[in-house]
């Protein structure tokens, strides 16, 4: 069986991985890469655009066809390690449809809950803001609407951002923590991200990314190959009827800087006490430093 698997991930490896590459003659001048395409540095950002367009009303509900549910867990354990407290300022980039602004503002007013049985601070009773940042209109839109329906829609601690990551329109020095999740694999420029990251960050902010990354382990690596090249663009066109953009979300991860490699371009953005978590074995991997 063992054999099989890594049969058919080869074949869809070769299948896939033919594309990826391309004489250099035939690249822009300034190419990055869309999944396995090169494009013109200018295309990808509509590109991407385009995609999340697509997906922005199914995309809650292909995180939980793809991962099993997985993903939920995932993104409680980034907001375990952002470690929430009431008062702070916080910005949530490519966080859409608010699934981690949530969990950061549910997870606020339980600290606030708990503080309040034994003492009542100004600094426990400080609002605290939670920006949730997102290129995509289409993909805010779905999170203000998960507000409402989730009691959130009149949350004064909620702001609803449209920005680009590369470029935000938040001051120096202005963020308790910055978390971005399943979303830096598709921009442009990520040092550009990184650097943003920083800016933004005060000293002692605190840089968390949760990302899809890369599996080691021979085996789990075979299976998950199979997993992500056959099963998601199916299950994506099943549920959408947009085989396209899912297979695009599939070879954007393979197309992402590995573990250690990513580890090192958040140092080099000037973050330090950089590390990283996998997490089932590799398939996502949360990312973090600290600004100091």
């Amino acid at each position: 069986m063992a054999t099989l698997v890594r049969s058919v991930a080869r074949s869809l490896r070769r299948k896939n991985l033919s594309s990826m590459y391309c004489p250099a003659s035939t690249l822009q001048s300034h190419a990055t890469s869309f999944g396995f395409k090169d494009v013109a540095e200018e295309e990808k950002s509509k590109m991407v655009g385009n995609v999340f367009t697509s997906v922005a009303s199914n995309y809650d509900l292909m995180n939980d066809l793809m991962s099993c549910g997985l993903h939920r867990l995932w993104k409680d354990r980034l907001v375990s390690k952002l470690n929430p407290f009431p008062g702070m300022k916080h910005l949530d980039v490519a966080g859409g449809t608010g699934d981690v602004a949530f969990r950061i503002l549910e997870n606020i007013k339980n600290v606030k809950r708990r503080a309040m049985q034994d003492v009542l601070d100004d600094e426990l009773i400080e609002e605290s803001r939670i920006y949730v940042c997102d290129i995509n209109p289409n993909m805010l839109g779905v999170g203000k609407k998960r507000a409402e329906e989730r009691g959130f829609g009149l949350e004064k601690s909620l702001d609803w951002v449209e920005g680009d990551a590369e470029a935000l329109s938040f001051e120096d020095n202005s963020m308790d923590g910055y978390t971005i999740a399943f979303g830096i694999r598709n921009v442009t420029h990520i040092e550009k991200v990184l650097a943003e990251a920083y800016r933004v960050l005060k000293r002692g902010g605190r840089f968390l990314c949760l990302e899809l990354s890369h599996v080691d382990i021979p085996v789990y690596k075979d299976l998950y190959d199979v997993y992500s090249f056959s099963v998601i663009p199916a299950v994506g066109e099943l549920v959408t009827g947009d085989r396209e953009s899912y297979q695009y979300l599939v070879e954007s991860v393979r197309r992402f800087p590995p573990q250690e490699q990513f580890a090192k371009m958040i140092a080099e953005a000037g973050f330090q006490k950089v590390e990283y978590e996998n997490l089932v074995g590799g398939v996502v991997a949360i990312h973090s430093g600290v600004k100091f």
